[in-house]
């Protein structure tokens, strides 16, 4: 069943609900005023005919062209004497004058007159009275129930008949209504398939000025859709400068490895600067796979544990295991014992990209400096380089990014974004700006824990 069917069948049950209420509430309403004008008319014709008559004139005599109370509707009149026994009446029952109920007569007297029904509703024989007491005697007004229940059931019909048309005009109506209402997802359903099958993510959905659910609805696809495009177009140029980052290395390592196949006739030193390079570049493309794995955790959401670290000992042992890769330089430390809550290998992993980036740039020195800075435990690594402009101090933080790219040896460009990621997970920043030495410096702050 569709849903626009399930709002319209919707719509008519709550009419058909209201219309249900609201004949069940008239036709109480009506019940109970037809039954008080019954007995309004009763007591009236009672009282009059009371007024109207002399016991003294009267005695049992039969009537002449009685009504016959199982067809007639009418009002009648009986007089009886205070021993109850019927003197007068203008209708029949059964051949005899209409019964009257036990009980009636003495709650007239003590009441001044009281109401009563009487007989069989089934057989259309039942009675409603009233007996008016006067001297002498009493007077009883009766009248069959069928004229009330005849009433009412015109009602009943009347509420029926018309039930009926408001029922379908109800259900016609929130047909249309929910077909105008749910024509915009139709639309949205529609375009989604359509970027489904033609994956062009660059279509946008026509929000409208309304500003209800539906437009609600298209804005936050319309972001989803933003922010897919951008996703997959980031995807694209991560596959494309992977691609072109792999190709190098390994067109290096084929056409050394091509030499080294010619065998014993290669000359030593060719072999050996061949054997060297088919190291370094495997050596860089391992460590280019292990940053595009970083780089993939970190894309699927990838949170670190974080605990107290105390940054003084951990950069005095990257700093010495450091000295020896890059012997040709002078690294010089100045280091504040303070702690911070972080995960140790991440934080070991951003120094060593520092001081990796630092070295690729410096001239003869690197120093790593680790200092409190207005609740911030600033860690900072800077060279003697040529520095980086500023208009790619920002630019550095991207994926692949090179500001020289003509440089062979100058790294796949993700190093800084990775220990980007490493600072925010630790809810830190990192900003490249001017260094003491004159070169670079990389500016790691990160929440101070303690002060030791």
């Amino acid at each position: 069943m569709s849903l626009r069917l399930r709002l319209a069948l919707f719509g008519a049950a709550v009419v058909a609900l209201a219309l249900v209420l609201f004949g069940v509430l008239v036709y109480t309403l009506l019940a109970r005023s037809v039954t008080n004008n019954q007995d309004t008319q009763l007591r009236a014709r009672a009282r009059q005919a009371a007024s109207a008559t002399n016991i003294a004139d009267l005695s049992p005599h039969p009537l002449i062209a009685a009504a016959d109370l199982k067809n007639s509707t009418d009002v009648y009149v009986e007089v009886l004497d205070p021993s109850g026994v019927a003197l007068y009446a203008t209708a029949m029952l059964d051949g005899a004058p209409p019964p009257v109920p036990d009980g009636l007569l003495p709650q007239a007297t003590a009441h001044n007159g009281a109401f009563a029904t009487e007989g069989d509703a089934g057989r259309g024989t039942e009675l409603r009275l009233y007996a008016q007491p006067f001297a002498g005697g009493y007077v009883i007004a009766g009248q069959s129930t069928r004229v009330p229940a005849s009433n009412l059931s015109g009602v009943v019909v009347f509420l029926i008949i018309s039930a009926v048309p408001a029922l379908l005009a109800a259900l016609i109506a929130s047909w249309l209504v929910a077909g105008r209402a749910l024509r915009p997802l139709r639309i949205v359903a529609s375009t989604a398939g359509d970027i489904a099958s033609t994956k062009d993510f660059s279509r946008r959905l026509t929000v409208g000025r309304r500003g209800d659910e539906v437009a609600l609805l298209s804005a936050g696809f319309n972001r989803m859709l933003a922010a897919l495009e951008g996703a997959l177009d980031a995807q694209r140029r991560f596959v494309a400068d992977a691609s072109h980052e792999l190709r190098t290395p390994l067109a290096t390592i084929q056409g050394n490895a091509g030499l080294l196949a010619i065998g014993p006739n290669v000359d030593e030193n060719v072999r050996r600067a061949a054997a060297a390079d088919i190291v370094g570049e495997s050596e860089r493309m391992a460590r280019l796979t292990d940053r595009l794995l970083t780089l993939a955790r970190a894309d699927s959401g990838l949170d670190l544990q974080l605990a107290p670290v105390h940054l003084a000992p951990l950069a005095e042992e990257v700093v010495r295991q450091a000295a020896t890769v890059h012997a040709d330089l002078n690294l010089t430390t100045e280091l504040s014992d303070l702690a911070v809550y972080g995960d140790e290998d991440a934080l070991r992993q951003l120094l060593w990209i520092l001081l990796d980036n630092a070295g690729r740039h410096a001239r003869s020195k690197i120093s790593v400096g680790v200092r409190a800075e207005d609740g911030w435990a600033r860690l900072i690594v800077a060279d003697d380089g040529p520095g980086v402009p500023p208009d790619e101090r920002e630019r550095v933080f991207e994926r692949f990014y090179k500001a020289d790219p003509s440089r062979r040896h100058g790294g796949a460009g993700l190093g800084l974004a990775i220990a980007r990621w490493i600072a925010d997970q630790h809810n830190g920043r990192i900003v490249a700006a001017d260094g003491p030495d004159g070169g670079a410096g990389f500016f790691v702050d990160l929440p101070l824990l303690s002060r030791s």
